[in-house]
């Protein structure tokens, strides 16, 4: 029996067919809110990674960074074989000579003392300018004050044979029976600080390498270039309109054609005086594939040597007694407050004499102090929150351009 099939459904009309419902369009007021959004999405995206914005990220980053970075050190560390195994025989040989007696223990000890000391200055100058403008001026900090100390002390001692030890840790004028007491000129106290101050001085050398080493990477890998890297790019595109140049680029500009076309003399000279814009030479020579001891060679020479030089001069004319008076002469003369600092500052400089020459210090410590307490510890903090944004951004990126290259 045949079926009959269900009756089909009349085709629609176009009277019956509705469209989807449509939002009200919206107004010159809406379109102006949705663009106003999406420009501050934008500009939080392009907000540098910082700690007082993203702790949590800021803190997770930088430890991956530490780790990614850690584990790409030791596989470059791996591929020296031979400076590796010789480094760990000398540490084997020094940790047997500390287990065997004798008389070899004194000067073993003496060594080993004499040698962290000069690596704590050299690792105060790689702090100093490590990081591209963001290292921990340690000259300030501790080698400046250090020098002034021994040069208000061989003052007033009239000698700079203090007794070591506790020399270099505290100064202490010799009993009157031990030395005769002399003029003392600038080249004795020279003498005295040259070896911190070129281990400072080295450290600094050591310190400016990082940029000349992944500068010279990039031009040899071809790679896409890193932060460093980019400054000096820009400042290329930017010279198409030098007229537009501000007058920090045109320094930059100057320092990279003394370095391009001076070599190693336009180096040394860079490194002579005290240059914030040193990195951007650091980056010039990697880039154009200077052969590594020209410029470390020439970089050593100006900080370790003639720059410290220059430095350590200028903080003894400073700190010699006849300045000091000739400073508080000239503090006394400034209306309301100069009189009121005289006192204090002649009672600092008579209780710094009195510790000279009897080894002993006030246990409440002054209120100078503790504010260079203070003080220290606030560049030290700042010191380590910049090292944190700056591994922070660098995993940034790295997830940036794995994300890329996926």
């Amino acid at each position: 029996m045949h079926n009959p099939s269900p009756p089909s459904s009349a085709p629609s009309s176009p009277e019956d067919h509705q469209d989807p419902p449509q939002l009200p369009p919206l107004g010159a007021a809406g379109e102006d809110k949705v663009l106003e959004i999406v420009e501050k999405s934008e500009k939080v995206e392009k907000l540098p990674l910082v700690l007082w914005r993203n702790p949590i990220t800021v803190l997770h980053y930088s430890t991956c960074e530490l780790v990614l970075s850690l584990m790409e050190g030791a596989q470059a560390l791996l591929r020296y074989k031979v400076s590796l195994a010789i480094s760990v025989i000398v540490m084997a040989l020094l940790a047997l000579l500390h287990t065997i007696p004798g008389d070899h223990q004194d000067s073993l000890l003496s060594l080993e003392t004499y040698l962290v000391w000069c690596g704590w200055w050299v690792g105060l100058g790689i702090l100093s300018s490590v990081g591209l403008g963001t290292g921990l001026h340690t000259f300030l900090l501790y080698l400046g004050p250090h020098i002034a100390a021994v040069t208000m002390a061989a003052y007033e001692c009239g000698t700079t044979d203090f007794p070591s030890p506790p020399y270099p840790s505290q100064i202490m004028c010799p009993t009157t029976g031990e030395v005769t007491e002399v003029q003392m000129t600038i080249w004795a106290i020279l003498s005295k600080v040259r070896v911190e101050a070129f281990c400072w001085g080295a450290g600094t050398a050591i310190g400016e390498l990082p940029p000349y080493f992944m500068a010279r990477a990039a031009r040899l890998s071809g790679s896409e270039p890193g932060e460093d890297t980019e400054e000096f790019l820009e400042l290329q595109e930017k010279l198409k309109n030098p007229e537009k140049m501000t007058r920090f680029e045109r320094a930059k500009y100057s320092i990279q054609q003394l370095v391009e076309k001076v070599g190693f003399f336009g180096i040394l000279a860079c490194a002579s005086i005290p240059n914030p814009l040193f990195d951007l030479a650091g980056i010039t020579c990697g880039h154009f594939l200077i052969p590594f001891w020209t410029f470390f060679g020439a970089t050593l020479i100006g900080k370790a040597i003639i720059k410290m030089h220059i430095q350590k001069i200028f903080v003894i004319f400073a700190f010699n007694q006849q300045l000091l008076e000739t400073s508080i002469s000239f503090l006394v003369q400034i209306p309301v407050l100069g009189p009121k600092l005289e006192d204090p500052v002649r009672n600092l400089l008579a209780k710094q004499k009195e510790k000279l020459h009897s080894g002993t210090s006030d246990q409440g410590g002054s209120i100078l102090s503790s504010i260079f307490e203070k003080f220290v510890l606030i560049m030290v903090a700042y010191f380590v929150v910049s090292i944190l944004n700056s591994m922070a951004q660098s995993y940034q990126k790295r997830l940036a351009k794995t994300k890329h290259l996926d």
